[in-house]
């Protein structure tokens, strides 16, 4: 018979909330600078000295329409409503006319370069000499679930770790009282693919995305229901930290245990700093105004307390932050397979501003070029019309947008 509990058995049966653990490691880091004890979310050096230490994953699920938005085909609007003759890729019925269809807003140049923008996206276009152009994006799958998955995994099919994930692994987080992967998402309901574009595949649960909700509680579970009982004090945690520990090392090749250890650890510390971090009425109405925040557009709003709540990340040393459109009542707002013009006048008023904005914040507030940001679909959309004014998907083409880090437009 075995004398000592786990961690797990020990919260078990005292009703040990993680409200009482968080003391406990502040009290552990201060007495014994954690020697010995292994953390997987340490900062780590890379190969090369790097400028980019935090990445924005803007994903714009449901296939944005690259010629409509960012990729203008002058030849289109010569030979608006032809038949095309060439073969092309169909994925959903609807385009068996192979009608080439104009893109339905003007063009226009914008910044040093003359990049061209769509009227539809103003705000995005006043920071043209901030943004880099990819028109080369292709995807591995014509479905939205497979498609999400391999833009955000590599792979078309579920189980790898995320994006997020290897760079967590490889580089740790920069700020120990929170977790290295952050996901903003619309709390109303998943994309297709659901949690799978944020999880840690076959990597130990820490390297997993963690879903922060700007609306009502921002981390589930994080606090304890019940309160510390009476006699447990910092003392007694300590010492359940050190024998939880000791038989740690007794499974060393327990990844799961570890893992929920550290978990267990990231949690109680999360209590002291999330709630300043995401503390949102410290900004100023300038700041809210510049993203749009309560400015009589409730979905608007809704995307940029998201964008506006990643920017607080990266302050706070976050190293990854995912945040996703508006998933209600549409959750892939970009699918614009009946009207191409109605769906994209509806979601960029939604999310123009809030983009801009948040390019515009970090480069006044000095951390632009120390945070990338990738802005993109899954894939793009055909040239060809579906259901009249419409277009289906098209895995061979996706334009992507990227700012900060370094990047040249």
């Amino acid at each position: 018979m075995r004398g000592y509990l786990s961690r797990r058995e020990m919260l078990k049966t005292s009703g040990l909330g993680l409200g009482s653990l968080a003391l406990t490691e502040l009290l552990q880091a201060e007495l014994s600078g954690a020697e010995g004890q292994p953390n997987d979310l340490q900062p780590r050096d890379p190969h090369f000295d790097p400028q980019v230490k935090s990445v924005i994953l803007m994903m714009q699920n449901g296939g944005p329409s690259q010629m409509d938005l960012f990729d203008p085909k002058p030849e289109l609007v010569k030979r608006d409503g032809q038949k095309h003759t060439g073969a092309i890729e169909q994925f959903q019925p609807g385009s068996e006319g192979n009608k080439l269809l104009k893109m339905p807003f003007a063009f226009s140049k914008h910044g040093e370069q003359g990049m061209e923008f769509a009227s539809v996206v103003p705000h995005i276009a006043s920071v043209a000499d901030e943004i880099c152009k990819v028109r080369s994006v292709v995807s591995g799958h014509n479905n939205h679930t497979e498609a999400l998955i391999m833009f955000n995994t590599g792979k078309l099919f579920p189980g790898r770790p995320a994006l997020g994930s290897w760079v967590s692994y490889g580089l740790g987080t920069a700020n120990q009282n929170l977790p290295a992967y952050i996901v903003l998402r619309d709390e109303r309901a998943y994309n297709t693919s659901g949690t799978m574009l944020w999880q840690n595949g076959w990597m130990p649960a820490i390297y997993g995305g963690t879903e922060v909700s700007t609306k009502g509680t921002p981390i589930l579970n994080l606090k304890a229901t019940d309160d510390r009982p009476e006699g447990v004090d910092a003392r007694n945690l300590q010492l359940l930290g050190q024998l939880n520990r000791r038989f740690q090392r007794n499974f060393s090749d327990e990844l799961d245990l570890e893992a929920r250890i550290q978990n267990y650890e990231l949690a109680a510390r999360m209590q002291l700093a999330a709630p300043q971090v995401l503390d949102m009425s410290q900004e100023t109405e300038v700041t809210r105004k510049l993203y749009g925040i309560e400015q009589g557009h409730d979905e608007m709003s809704r995307y940029a307390t998201r964008c506006l709540m990643a920017r607080r990340l990266v302050q706070a040393g976050v190293r990854f932050i995912q945040v996703f459109p508006p998933g209600h009542p549409n959750t892939q707002p970009w699918d614009a397979h009946g009207n191409v013009k109605t769906q994209n006048e509806q979601i960029c008023k939604i999310v123009d501003q809030p983009t801009a904005a948040l390019i515009k914040d970090l480069r006044q507030r000095g951390l632009l070029d120390s945070t990338l940001i990738v802005w993109s679909g899954e894939f793009g959309r055909l040239p060809i019309s579906q259901n009249g004014s419409g277009r289906d998907h098209n895995r061979n083409a996706c334009t992507t947008l990227l700012a900060g880090g370094g990047v040249k437009g």
